[in-house]
């Protein structure tokens, strides 16, 4: 009881009292909420029903608060709202609308004006990037909420928060399969990283990883036709699985079937994840649609910067060398890369099993995100999820440090610290170094003692 009321005071604080721009207050309280919340874990982990019960809580503290940290649940309500009005929102970018008096008198739009003051000019500017099944929830909390703000979060907060709950539930039968400690999963759901990132500020990687989830645990059961929808559905959510299609050959390769009939299903699975894609953007294709979705994806390569690790070196190296930002030019080799590295994990590693599978995963997602240009907080949700089911936990390391990069947001600028940016990723590098090399080093010295 002590336990959740204190941590239930504190969510209240962070969702209720709190501006992004008071660092010293954020950090300090998220501090608190992870420490606590890791205490819980550790001393109660075995009584599930009552860690579901306060993660359900926790969650419900935010259930009437304006996100503070992030602005993005302001575009999201604009994609949502134009759904509803029959507006294809890949089509028209928020600042056309309103530059548009033809547009506005055929498409009257009550709050048009604030939630573009909400969003930001820049993201005002371009068009919508988030995917199919994101815009149809997005609609949902339109239809649902009416013209209500806070009507429309409120939907799209338990929207969220159902999705956690069915992670929980598909997560703690997966680790059982595994023969895994069913308990992990509140190193998720737990999380005050998840609570405040998901729940609090509407950031979707938790439905797109409840199809994850869900996917991996049909696989694992050898119900592939039903993996590879919720695959399918998973990237409809959040683009982000696409980068470990690759990584299934051996999954299905390695089986008791020829090396042809697991080659067959291989691309039976592949054309069932991309025709579930193609299914949920049907209804929004056309070929400005291809030109404005390729185009605002590419931004995030080649001209947003924030919170990123070894890119900066590189972007370092280049102002020492040529004297300008080479974001444009590294942005267009970094994917290459990233192909190249999950290429390596693909075929010479060892992913036969759905262990093996997922730690793989993990490595090509930690090492996008190392040469990443952007990395936000709530990126980490799902490394942190796929830790879960592995010996690793570094991720848990980094939803504790990634924080720091709230440092940067101003009252009207946004101003890295790189000292601060150094701390996190050392840190979380160190911890990952030391779990991949020296803790299996130890543990193999241990065994071959006994």
């Amino acid at each position: 009881m002590l336990f959740t009321v204190l941590l239930a005071v504190m969510y209240g604080s962070f969702a209720y009292d709190l501006t992004r721009i008071d660092f010293v207050k954020l950090i300090s309280l998220y501090g608190a909420l992870f420490f606590l919340s890791y205490q819980l874990i550790k001393q109660y982990g075995q009584n599930f029903n009552v860690l579901l019960a306060m993660g359900v809580l926790f969650r419900l503290v935010f259930l009437f608060a304006i996100p503070n940290l992030s602005q993005d649940f302001y575009r999201f309500l604009w994609d949502g709202h134009w759904i509803a009005e029959g507006i294809n929102p890949y089509l028209f970018t928020p600042q056309l609308y309103l530059e548009s008096p033809a547009m506005q008198l055929k498409f009257p739009f009550e709050n048009a004006a604030a939630l573009y003051e909400g969003m930001d000019a820049l993201n005002g500017s371009h068009f919508t990037n988030y995917p199919p099944v994101n815009q149809l929830l997005f609609a949902l909390s339109a239809l649902l909420g009416g013209h209500s703000v806070l009507g429309n979060i409120m939907v799209l907060r338990i929207l969220i928060l159902l999705a956690d709950v069915g992670i929980l539930y598909f997560g703690k039968r997966l680790l059982e399969q595994l023969t895994l400690p069913a308990h992990t999963i509140f190193w998720y759901f737990l999380n005050p990283f998840i609570i405040i990132e998901l729940t609090g500020n509407l950031h979707f990687e938790g439905v797109m990883l409840f199809f994850f989830v869900v996917s991996l645990f049909f696989l694992q059961k050898n119900k592939w036709l039903l993996s590879a929808a919720f695959l399918g559905l998973s990237i409809s959510t959040k683009l982000i699985p696409l980068m470990f299609l690759p990584l299934y050959f051996q999954w299905f390769w390695t089986k008791k079937d020829s090396f042809f009939v697991g080659l067959k299903k291989l691309l039976f699975y592949y054309l069932l994840v991309l025709g579930t894609v193609l299914l949920t953007f049907l209804p929004f294709l056309s070929s400005a649609f291809f030109t404005n979705y390729i185009d605002t994806t590419a931004l995030w390569f080649q001209q947003f910067e924030f919170n990123a690790s070894i890119y900066y070196i590189v972007r370092w190296i280049g102002f020492q060398t040529i004297g300008w930002n080479i974001i444009e030019t590294v942005g267009k080799i970094l994917p290459f890369i990233i192909i190249a590295f999950i290429l390596i994990l693909t075929f010479f590693r060892k992913n036969e099993s759905l262990k093996q599978l997922i730690t793989a995963m993990l490595f090509s997602i930690f090492f996008y995100f190392l040469l990443s240009t952007t990395i936000h907080p709530w990126y980490i949700a799902t490394p942190l999820l796929l830790s879960v089911f592995t010996k690793y936990r570094f991720p848990i390391v980094w939803t504790a440090t990634v924080m720091l990069s709230y440092f940067a947001y101003k009252e009207t600028t946004v101003e890295e610290n790189f000292w601060l940016i150094a701390i996190e990723y050392l840190v979380v590098i160190g911890f990952a170094a030391w779990e991949i090399f020296f803790k299996r080093a130890n543990s193999q010295k241990q065994m071959q003692g006994l």
